[in-house]
């Protein structure tokens, strides 16, 4: 019986170190090479999206390709089912758009500042225009259109 208690403890904890591991406090940002998903703290948001702290008063996006910024958190259902389909987003459209992902757990200040109260929610940002958002989970259809007609409109 204390072969088993032993076994079992070792295998619990075996466990929560690859949990904590797979989801770090402070993530920095991370990309797939394959052009994926970047995952945003708040200082690669402030230098690769929007600079609030320096421009508060005035959207100044600060990125070159136009971007989707999905608000989830690790715990949401309808996050998890549009993530696969994000991922393959990003690398269809890669060189021509970024998807990033903002955990709202984490970047609390993120979530306030963009109004996020329902998850999953996109912020879609042209090269040069003004963000637009939406939420809820939306079929991939509705991605593309999206960004054929609102991301990537005047790259035609």
């Amino acid at each position: 019986m204390k072969i088993f208690n032993c076994i079992w403890i070792f295998t619990a904890m075996l466990l929560a170190s690859g949990s904590i591991a797979s989801h770090p406090e402070n993530p920095k940002t991370s990309i797939d090479d394959s052009g994926g998903v970047v995952v945003l703290n708040k200082a690669d948001f402030l230098k690769k999206v929007y600079n609030y702290e320096k421009n508060p008063e005035e959207w100044v996006y600060e990125g070159e390709l136009p971007c989707i910024i999905d608000f989830y958190a690790d715990w949401c259902g309808p996050c998890k089912r549009v993530a696969p389909i994000l991922k393959e987003l990003a690398a269809e459209y890669k060189g021509k758009i970024i998807v990033y992902q903002i955990n709202v757990d984490r970047e609390r200040e993120l979530a306030r500042l963009f109004g996020v109260s329902s998850i999953p929610m996109f912020l879609f940002v042209p090269a040069k225009d003004k963000p637009q958002s939406t939420m809820g989970a939306i079929p991939r259809d509705s991605f593309v259109e999206i960004i054929e007609e609102f991301l990537l409109k005047d790259l035609k």
